[in-house]
């Protein structure tokens, strides 16, 4: 596929705040579909809180997504749910109570029992840690969220789309089968560098208008859609190393299989 750059008129320059994120009222819930229509399922939530560390790793097994926001309190509030699917409603309660959810050191482990056919488990979380805090987070078929931390953060999963908005620090990570989509914040990246990456999923970037760094992003198959003025010397290709503003830490943002979407953060 050609690669096509589109860059349009960029408005009047202005900040982005933090914001943090305290969403507390839209907490985790079981009233949701049958994902196994032809099977029965059970679901159950676990809440718990954590002593504050300075780092915290999550492992939520082979199924199931996370959420990590950051918010103003010290201390990690750890909310898991579980979802259970089996023949019958006995078999199903029955492997719901062979499922531990392991917290302690830092770290959030879910550990199961191998499946039959016929049934299958996933544990998905919604963290909330302190603004400040390092990050590894860890999925399989599930998708990962990060919002408003600043720390060193690793991500990886196979099967699902990632968000990271309004981060800061030294961030890392990668999805295989999934979507990126960043939100920067405030004027520039603060810390280290943003270094991302997808292999199958398009990336969405919204950056604001005033933002400072070095930008790098690209694609194999793919289009790229930058909707405000950059620079570019030299032959244009899928690509694009360029400064933003007066320049600064890299924030990078790569797929091989997908579009790249670049667009100017209204406030």
């Amino acid at each position: 596929m050609r690669l096509l750059l589109r860059v349009a008129l960029a408005a009047a320059w202005c900040g982005a705040p933090f914001v943090l994120a305290q969403d507390l009222e839209q907490q985790m819930s079981c009233d949701q579909e049958n994902w196994h229509s032809d099977r029965v399922s059970h679901c159950e939530i676990d809440e718990t809180t954590l002593p504050a560390t300075g780092t915290l790793a999550v492992d939520g097994g082979v199924n199931g997504g996370k959420a990590v926001k950051g918010w103003q309190k010290h201390e990690i509030l750890v909310r898991a749910r579980v979802k259970i699917s089996g023949d019958t409603d006995a078999q199903a309660r029955a492997l719901a109570g062979r499922i531990t959810i392991r917290t302690g050191g830092g770290r959030v482990i879910a550990d199961g029992p191998s499946t039959a056919r016929h049934e299958s488990w996933s544990v998905s979380y919604e963290i909330f840690v302190p603004q400040k805090m390092d990050l590894n987070l860890k999925a399989h078929n599930g998708g990962i969220h990060i919002a408003d931390v600043r720390g060193n953060i690793e991500f990886e999963t196979t099967n699902g789309g990632v968000t990271l908005h309004r981060l800061a620090g030294n961030v890392e990570g990668h999805t295989t089968n999934g979507g990126l989509s960043v939100e920067l914040a405030e004027t520039r990246w603060e810390e280290e560098r943003l270094d991302a990456s997808t292999t199958n999923g398009g990336v969405s970037m919204a950056v604001p208008a005033a933002y400072s760094a070095h930008l790098e992003t690209g694609t194999v198959n793919g289009h790229i859609n930058i909707d405000f003025p950059v620079t570019v010397r030299g032959e244009i290709s899928r690509q694009l190393s360029l400064d933003l503003g007066s320049g600064g830490p890299l924030v990078r943002a790569i797929t091989t299989n997908g579009g790249v979407s670049i667009k100017r953060k209204e406030t």
